[in-house]
């Protein structure tokens, strides 16, 4: 009979997998990749404002929602801000890097999206800590919640600059964080000591959302036809969101 360690490891090795998603992006040729690129960033924008008033802010409202909670939510958009300022400080003063598209919104989104995945390795962990059952149904909504966030976390990578080759590495690098929170779990034994990563990735994911990939969607060339397919994917992102929750 397999233990709770061997469950929850290969659970999330396998939600890491998810990350991979974005190979199959890799056939296409750049100008129908660049078409549909903004289209994926605003999918991306409302899966990640979905995920947080969807799926983390309940969580959250879950244990009663305090002023620390605030504070947490806060210092992830402080944090988040700090981080950008630094890698902006770090291009200006570094002219050798100038050359490279990346921008910091890359950076930003890899931190959120490893504190994203970090979470998600605790839950499963969590779960299996009740029951196999549970975590067999917590590690199924997991990887279907996974799928729409991976396809948009790979676009804003590739709209950031990175090719296809190093934006597939990193974004599965970044997924593989959630075998540590799971391991963080399993070793204190559901310990709740890390329940502030949820308000504080919730304040990461909102500052990213919101002061980077909405600016990033108003850049392009207004017509109403571009506003209303970022305004439909956007939707999209949510309502997927949405649905994830009637798996959980």
């Amino acid at each position: 009979m397999p233990s709770v360690w061997t469950n929850t490891i290969l659970s999330v090795i396998i939600v890491s997998l998810i990350s991979l998603i974005g190979v199959f992006f890799l056939s296409l040729k750049e100008k129908k990749l660049n078409k549909i690129l903004h289209l994926l960033v605003s999918f991306a924008t409302g899966a990640l404002f979905g995920d947080v008033f969807i799926h983390l802010m309940p969580k959250i409202a879950e244990k009663g929602f305090t002023t620390s909670a605030s504070f947490s939510i806060l210092s992830g958009l402080l944090v988040f801000f700090i981080i950008e300022k630094f890698v902006q400080w770090h291009h200006c003063h570094h002219p050798e890097h100038q050359h490279h598209k990346e921008k910091p919104l890359a950076t930003m989104n890899l931190v959120g999206d490893g504190l994203h995945n970090l979470i998600d390795g605790m839950i499963v962990a969590g779960s299996y800590l009740l029951s196999f059952e549970i975590g067999l149904a917590t590690t199924l909504a997991v990887l279907l919640h996974e799928i729409p966030q991976e396809i948009g976390d790979f676009a804003v990578l590739l709209y950031s600059g990175f090719s296809k080759a190093k934006a597939l590495l990193f974004n599965f690098l970044s997924a593989l964080t959630s075998i540590i929170g799971a391991v963080f779990v399993l070793a204190l034994a559901g310990s709740q000591k890390f329940t502030f990563l949820i308000p504080f990735t919730v304040g990461g994911f909102i500052y990213i959302a919101g002061a980077d990939l909405l600016p990033e969607l108003h850049k392009e060339k207004y017509s109403f036809k571009t506003a209303f397919t970022q305004l439909i994917a956007m939707v999209a992102g949510i309502a997927i969101m949405y649905i994830l929750v009637f798996l959980e």
